[in-house]
């Protein structure tokens, strides 16, 4: 089921009403509600798939239990650690990543001079969200071993904190630590909280359906025929994918995080406006945050971090950043473009400045950025949009072909989509996005924070009035983040 599809229209409030005003006696009778939805939610894509995510609470809920019952033997405990690992990372190795072993085995034989006539690879399409709930899962049992949480001997409410619908498919992927006490314990209706959640899913619901649905056609086109177009016009297909990528993930985790609040759980914030960020790093401190999180606790940390030599640093940050990449996905683009952003992150580090923005705002005590901190911007998005021409192309040729248009054939031209649509149109829009977005950039939970209650109004009514005026595609386009 899509966020922006009739079909969760439908079932979100139904869900609303049944949750705090039937069930809402009890706790474990909630959990039970939320746990059965959340199952109907994620079995409308393929039912089948509902066995996976099953095995994976049935998995780490008694490997949790069984850390903590041989507290005394520690080689115990890891034993049934490396289950939780094992169990989970051959799940998602086999339906994500299977093929593409399989193809770069005989690619490589191939160079070689021998030539593997058949293969054997699966025609089956992707679990949705399998990179999501099972990297939330083996957080848990890791944190049950390092002793950072107490194992949870509540099937329903560890089996409610995994599957939980709002953040299943695409994150944001949670801690137990912060949500499994959010899903035991006893939550109490806020009028304040669920209005909360409905202005960021309204806010979600705009940056997805106008700013990344909006914008698709347009990208789709010069990506798909980036042959025939000169290199103003590739730089512009690029740039309006970063606007796309951003809408459509950060626009899913607003929705997520908005109809998490409407049931008094709060989830950790995704998105901090990476737009602003003034160099490299600082927009991996605001992008995806959950996963850079995830990956900074579990695989950085326990590597050395930065506490170690500065060698080890760079060989410890090369490695986040091509899991990153094989994390996003089966295809040698995503490991470049991983591979990518470790070169760009290595010199900030290098020069001290990876953390010096970790706890500020661009702008932060003035209306408008200096000159300074504009050119940061600028350069950083330059950078963290020239890595999206992996993200975004099929294959590494097609990368190197369109890069190569670019670099090459450099010419200027007036781009016209074959459906005529007005690009001045969608120039004012982002323009117009961004400097909202500017305004806002101290809060990312306050889409709508005005003092006037009119105020306010007119920002609802613009707001809506421009996803009826712009998205005319129906509600049918996924979120890119599906793939993963």
């Amino acid at each position: 089921m899509l966020f922006n599809s009739l079909e969760y229209f439908i079932f979100l409030p139904i869900m609303f009403v049944l949750y705090w005003f039937v069930f809402n006696k009890k706790v474990t009778v909630q959990n039970a509600l939320v746990l059965a939805g959340s199952y109907y939610f994620y079995g409308l894509w393929d039912w089948r798939f509902l066995f996976l995510i099953i095995a994976s609470t049935i998995v780490d809920y008694f490997v949790g239990i069984m850390i903590e019952n041989n507290a005394d033997e520690r080689k115990k405990q890891k034993l049934w650690l490396w289950v939780s690992m094992i169990f989970n990372l051959s799940l998602l190795g086999f339906f994500k990543y299977y093929n593409f072993f399989v193809d770069s085995f005989v690619d490589m034989f191939q160079l070689l001079g021998y030539q593997i006539k058949s293969t054997w690879t699966l025609q089956i399409i992707l679990p949705v969200g399998i990179s999501f709930y099972t990297f939330q899962t083996m957080s848990y049992s890791l944190d049950v071993y390092y002793k950072r949480i107490k194992p949870c001997r509540d099937f329903l409410s560890f089996a409610t904190f995994v599957a939980f619908f709002p953040q299943l498919v695409a994150g944001p992927i949670e801690r137990a630590s912060n949500l499994l006490h959010q899903i035991t314990n006893k939550r109490t209706f806020s009028y304040e909280q669920t209005a909360a959640g409905l202005k960021l899913i309204l806010w979600g619901l705009f940056k997805k359906l106008v700013i990344a649905d909006g914008i698709a056609p347009i990208v789709d086109d010069i990506f798909m025929h980036y042959e025939t177009y000169s290199a103003s016009t590739l730089i512009l297909g690029v740039t309006l994918f970063s606007f796309q990528v951003y809408g459509d993930f950060s626009g899913y985790s607003d929705i997520a995080i908005g109809t998490s609040k409407m049931f008094g759980v709060e989830l950790m914030s995704n998105f901090k406006f990476p737009n602003f960020s003034r160099n490299v790093a600082e927009y991996w401190q605001r992008w995806h945050v959950s996963l850079s999180t995830w990956f900074r606790h579990y695989i950085y940390i326990p590597l050395g971090g930065s506490r170690v030599s500065k060698m080890k640093a760079i060989r410890n940050i090369s490695i986040i950043f091509l899991v990153s990449g094989f994390w996003h996905g089966a295809n040698w683009t995503f490991i470049f473009w991983g591979g990518f952003h470790a070169l760009a992150y290595i010199p900030v580090y290098l020069m001290g400045r990876n953390a010096i923005y970790k706890d500020s705002v661009v702008g932060e005590n003035t209306l408008f950025p200096t000159f300074t901190e504009i050119g940061q911007l600028i350069l950083t998005f330059a950078i963290v949009t020239f890595s999206r021409i992996f993200f975004r192309s099929e294959s590494l040729t097609d990368s190197f072909n369109f890069i190569g248009r670019i670099f090459n054939n450099f010419s200027y031209e007036h781009y016209v989509h074959p459906n005529g649509y007005r690009m001045v149109d969608y120039y004012i829009l982002l323009a117009a996005f961004v400097l909202y977005e500017y305004r806002i950039r101290k809060d990312e939970r306050s889409p709508f924070k005005f003092r006037s209650k009119a105020v306010r109004f007119v920002a609802y009514t613009l707001v809506v009035f421009t996803m009826l005026l712009f998205y005319d595609s129906g509600f049918d386009r996924s979120f890119i983040y599906f793939q993963f």
